[in-house]
């Protein structure tokens, strides 16, 4: 039942008081810009939905909202540019105005917030104009004359998650009557300059190099398995509740003394390494570079990835805890860096190594962040109520969900579906007194009873490392999430999973059909060899590796052979194996000499 349509009007807000600057983009907003003029808007424009709380009237809300445009300059931030380049400048208006969408019903669907969220979902479809946008797009949801729900979309431009929870924390004190303190955290202008200091300059450099040795050594992909294809794929939310894995995790910061977040870290990257079968987590934290006290309540788009590698290589839960605190302060400290030199030394290193570094796991934990309220939305809004009421099958939980008087014991509710760049993505909304987690995760790879199966099981992990510690070999044992099983083919070449078959056929369908065949060498030093039988065409190294490399996206079970040995003619069908190695060679090489 959607009810009938709502009546729609549009109030224009006028604001003044603010002071007009300018100045240069910061590195968070040039790495953000660069993927919103990449991306389709629904996939990179972010949104929310604020609860509105009892008895507030139209007009207070909308006052609340101007006066949160005047208090923070990225909301009155336009980043002017000459067409077909990017911006680097950007500049604050001292006065201006915006629209917010009064959407008055006479009646609401069911579940209400979940049309809230749909709502602010449809307002992220249409792209953001950096140089003359409002960087929020705001609909007011009514009840006859009553507003209920702010939904609103956002340029990452402008705002991220925890921007958004900020200035929802600030609109709530608006609307309670309460003196706002003066803003002390970084503006976008702020932290540009800062960032231009030679201090913020030597740490954008120590960035570049932290990253350049996790993607030189790490592996290429976690999910380099069978399934595991393409570059984006359309996950649905599944939401965790459990009372009982709040209390689990207290209980392992309790016992061994460390941090909750940095507790659940540490479960989540010993699952994900286990189920994957890597030797190292390699995963983005992307909210944890707010780690300095004056980025904390920054209202800025601060959106760099912090990535995280945590080697899993020692024997029990409190061995890894114990590295996983120095590990994600490593990464955060290198959270700060200039998006295009990043990108420009990813591709270089990528050309060189044979790989595509590929962002695979998504790690966000939001629960440190203001105002992260049970109702807010980022993809969560409505799923706070009984599974019941929102019709979802009863039989599609596990047995273990019944409630207790602090919550549900462990509740799992699927929610929206969105496309994603990524295999697993999750968002820790809360650790106490309910842990709660969204998580998207590829469905070629998880299928539901498995994804289901998974978050179940960092509970059961958890609940075992309360009680004491657990050796990480037993982790099939402990949480029931078994390792995936790839088969005989695959082989762990240079850090990465790799299918030299898999390998073969990627390299003569780059060649348009060139046959080749590809073995592993007797050690990870010498990688693998590529044999193309080029018949009377002058084919080279580097032409096989570039047309190799440009195929690569998408497929993550492939690496680039170390050599490849150009011959003329393929070996008979009936042949053994060995046969290619008897062939006379025209040419050979490793093919990295030119990098486009």
């Amino acid at each position: 039942m959607t009810g009938p349509e709502p009546r729609s009007s549009t109030v224009t807000v006028r604001y003044a008081g603010g002071e007009e600057r300018r100045g240069p983009v910061t590195m968070g907003q040039a790495n953000m810009i660069r993927c919103m003029l990449r991306d389709e808007p629904e996939h990179i424009n972010i949104h929310a939905v604020w609860p509105v709380p009892a008895g507030t009237r139209t007009a207070s809300a909308i006052d609340a909202l101007r006066a949160l445009v005047v208090r923070h300059e990225a909301l009155r931030t336009t980043f002017p540019h000459p067409p077909g380049e990017a911006p680097r400048e950007q500049v604050v208006a001292a006065e201006g105005a915006f629209t917010v969408t009064v959407l008055d019903h006479t009646a609401l669907p069911r579940d209400a917030a979940r049309h809230a969220d749909a709502v602010a979902r449809g307002n992220r479809v249409e792209r953001f104009h950096l140089n003359r946008d409002f960087g929020l797009r705001i609909s007011l949801l009514a009840l006859d004359g009553t507003p209920l729900f702010v939904a609103l979309a956002a340029s990452h431009a402008v705002t991220d998650i925890s921007a958004l929870s900020v200035l929802e924390e600030d609109w709530r004190d608006l609307l309670a009557g309460r003196t706002l303190p003066a803003v002390t955290a970084f503006t976008p202008l702020d932290l540009a300059a800062e960032e231009a200091t030679p201090g913020g300059l030597r740490r954008s450099e120590a960035s570049l190099r932290h990253w350049e040795r996790i993607i030189r050594t790490g592996p290429q992909a976690m999910f380099a398995e069978p399934g595991a294809v393409g570059a984006e794929v359309e996950a649905e939310q599944l939401t965790l509740r459990s009372a009982r894995g709040a209390r689990a995790l207290a209980g392992v910061a309790e016992r061994t003394g460390g941090l909750p977040s940095t507790v659940l870290l540490t479960a989540w990257c010993a699952l994900v390494a286990h189920r994957t079968g890597q030797s190292s987590c390699v995963a983005a934290v992307p909210t944890s570079n707010r780690f300095l006290p004056r980025l904390a309540r920054s209202v800025n788009t601060v959106s760099q990835d912090a990535l995280l590698s945590l080697d899993v290589g020692v024997p029990s839960f409190d061995a890894l805890l114990s590295k996983a605190w120095g590990a994600a302060l490593n990464a955060y400290r290198h959270s700060q860096f200039d998006a295009v030199r990043l990108w420009d030394m990813i591709d270089a290193v990528t050309h060189e190594r044979g790989s595509r570094f590929t962002r695979d796991v998504v790690f966000n934990d939001v629960s440190t962040v203001p105002a992260a309220r049970p109702a807010e939305a980022n993809g969560e809004a409505g799923e706070t109520g009984k599974a019941g009421e929102r019709g979802e099958a009863a039989d599609t939980r596990p047995a273990e969900q019944a409630a207790d008087a602090d919550g549900p014991a462990l509740d799992l509710v699927r929610g929206p579906a969105q496309v994603l760049p990524t295999r697993v993505l999750t968002f820790v909304h809360e650790t106490a007194p309910l842990l709660r987690l969204g998580m998207w995760v590829d469905p070629a790879l998880f299928p539901p009873a498995e994804a289901e199966g998974f978050l179940t099981g960092l509970v059961r992990l958890l609940e075992a490392a309360a009680d004491g510690d657990v050796p990480l070999s037993e982790l099939t044992a402990v949480t029931g999430v078994r390792p995936v099983e790839r088969g005989a083919g695959w082989t762990r070449v240079d850090g990465s999973w790799v299918s030299p078959s898999e390998v073969a056929r990627a390299l003569s369908g780059a060649l348009g059909g060139v046959p080749a065949h590809v073995v592993e060498g007797a050690s990870d030093e010498e990688g693998l060899t590529a044999y193309l039988a080029c018949g009377d065409s002058p084919l080279t190294p580097e032409e096989a590796h570039t047309a190799l490399m440009d195929s690569l996206p998408g497929r993550p079970g492939v690496l680039a052979p170390r050599r490849y040995v150009i011959v003329r003619d393929a070996p008979a069908e009936t042949d053994p194996p060995g046969a290619w190695l008897r062939q006379p060679i025209l040419r050979e090489g490793a093919g990295r000499d030119r990098h486009r």
